[in-house]
């Protein structure tokens, strides 16, 4: 292993990867699809179990990238990895395995690679500049650009919305407060010191009081909670008969989300109680393997403090 190589496997842990492998490669395979690869932990478990299986690695960021790709180099021809978002998933299937795949996997959180470079501006460690794209060079509005744009009651709602942050309107008017001052929050360090200032918070509480704030803010600057629900159809719509998708997710709005997509995905109607017929669409085509999340054991969590807040679901395609 070079020195690329060990500095990736080093950053990042990844999440419930027995547990996500062993559903994904239940019965073999030959062609899978990790949809964010990042540093390629996942990627790797899958090739190394199922020797004769290709993976298509997809990933928006041009730093995972490289990192994987190091990583994954013994791997020859059965890796393609491809910079592109995973709601391209659909196009990218169609494209490299016509006939469909036999798994997929995405893991929703931050790696370790992002959050632990200040200069992304995803953490409140370090002062940076408050940026927070996955894709740098996505053209995207930054986060620092949302909260010189948006109105005091669109910051309120946003906290709010993507971070369940209680104390959002008062957040939002401190935020709004200070840009009419001349002096927009442009750092990570200014909106954290902003945040404290407006939350209260027990002494009980292990997170900081920025937490909710930053995770709502890298939501929305990455269209996250409206890309995943079109990735999901699109993924399912992906797979072979019999192929698994399995998705990690790392906060309650975001299990929320893929519980209820593949609650839909396997016929459940989700239609108010009183509507007379059903017009949600659900339609039966997947069985739901998870009947409850799976979550990390401790020794996992002894190991990797951040896959505490970690939950696994997946389906079966029928």
């Amino acid at each position: 292993m070079n020195m690329q190589e060990e500095s990736a496997e080093n950053i990042h842990i990844s999440v419930l990867l027995d547990e996500a492998v062993g559903i994904l490669t239940a019965g073999g395979g030959d062609s899978f699809v990790d949809a964010t690869l990042g540093l390629g932990g996942h990627a790797e478990a899958i090739l190394k179990e199922l020797p004769k299986s290709r993976l298509i690695g997809i990933d928006q960021d041009t730093e995972a990238i490289a990192f994987a790709r190091e990583r994954l180099r013994a791997y020859g021809e059965r890796v393609k990895i491809l910079h592109a978002n995973f709601s391209d998933i659909a196009s990218i299937v169609g494209r490299e395995a016509p006939n469909g795949v036999d798994g997929i996997i995405a893991d929703l959180g931050v790696s370790s690679l992002q959050f632990d470079k200040g200069s992304r501006g995803f953490s409140f460690r370090e002062d940076a500049p408050l940026d927070m794209r996955m894709n740098p060079a996505s053209g995207d509005p930054t986060a620092a650009e949302l909260l010189k744009s948006l109105s005091e009651t669109e910051i309120a709602d946003l906290i709010y919305k993507y971070g369940e942050e209680r104390f959002s309107r008062r957040i939002a008017w401190r935020i709004v407060e200070k840009r009419e001052a001349g002096s927009p929050v442009e750092t990570t360090r200014e909106l954290a010191a902003l945040v404290e200032r407006s939350v209260k918070r027990s002494p009980k509480e292990k997170t900081h009081p920025a937490t909710r704030t930053f995770q709502a803010l890298r939501i929305a600057v990455n269209h996250e909670i409206e890309v995943l629900e079109d990735f999901i159809a699109s993924a399912a719509d992906s797979l072979k008969t019999d192929g698994k998708l399995a998705v990690i997710s790392f906060h309650s709005l975001e299990d929320r989300v893929v519980k209820q997509a593949f609650q839909k995905l396997s016929g459940r109607c989700t239609c108010p109680p009183r509507i007379p017929q059903c017009i949600c669409g659900a339609e039966k085509r997947v069985e739901i393997l998870t009947k409850k999340p799976i979550v990390p054991g401790p020794e996992e969590l002894e190991r990797n403090l951040r896959s505490r807040s970690a939950k696994l679901r997946a389906v079966k395609k029928l």
